[in-house]
């Protein structure tokens, strides 16, 4: 699997500070770390809003919906989480992550 390629990164940043621009509330989740099979590498991010618009991936879907309502806590708390996905080779097919593996996830406010 390829990285991520700079432009990528700088679209979902660019759309995060759009929607905040226009008022809305939005958290960026970025993977800080991976281990093992990982569908994104590091630094792979996602903004969602408070009025549950999304961009980008994280996880190219596995870990998405867990993420998505972390980022729906972190919006109204104001406080970052930093998320520890990790699974073992046999519960992998369970949730998704097709060889099992480990994803460290950090979500932050956007203020």
């Amino acid at each position: 699997m390829s990285g991520m390629n700079p432009a990528e990164v700088e679209d979902v940043l660019a759309t995060a500070a759009a929607w905040r621009a226009s008022g809305e509330q939005v958290a960026v989740a970025t993977v800080t770390e991976t281990w093992g099979s990982s569908p994104r590498p590091a630094g792979s991010q996602m903004a969602v809003t408070k009025s549950g618009r999304m961009a980008g991936s994280v996880s190219g879907g596995c870990i998405e919906g867990a993420v998505a309502d972390a980022a729906m806590k972190t919006i109204e708390t104001g406080t970052p989480q930093l998320l520890d996905f990790g699974v073992s080779h046999e519960r992998a097919w369970e949730v998704g992550l097709a060889c099992g593996g480990k994803v460290k996830v950090f979500v932050e406010k956007l203020v």
